[in-house]
């Protein structure tokens, strides 16, 4: 999906959430050394291919100030 929405001329976004605040939500990979799981994945090879076609990566950790409505704002 994200190959053909970032195909073609003119603007295009690619994103990608990384779950890896296991503190405040769960964190899964293995990309970037975080643990894997059964229940969702986030391999190295995807990360890897995200970073040379320019998707971007949005971390729940560092880029989310609240993951969860019941949470203040930090």
């Amino acid at each position: 999906m994200l190959e053909f929405t970032t195909a073609g001329e003119g603007a295009r976004l690619g994103m990608l959430v990384m779950h890896d605040d296991a503190k405040r939500e769960f964190a899964y990979g293995p990309a970037d050394g975080l643990p894997e799981s059964k229940v969702g994945t986030f391999s190295q090879a995807l990360f890897d291919e995200a970073k040379k076609r320019n998707w971007t990566v949005i971390s729940m950790k560092n880029d989310w100030k609240q993951v969860f409505a019941f949470e203040k704002g930090k």
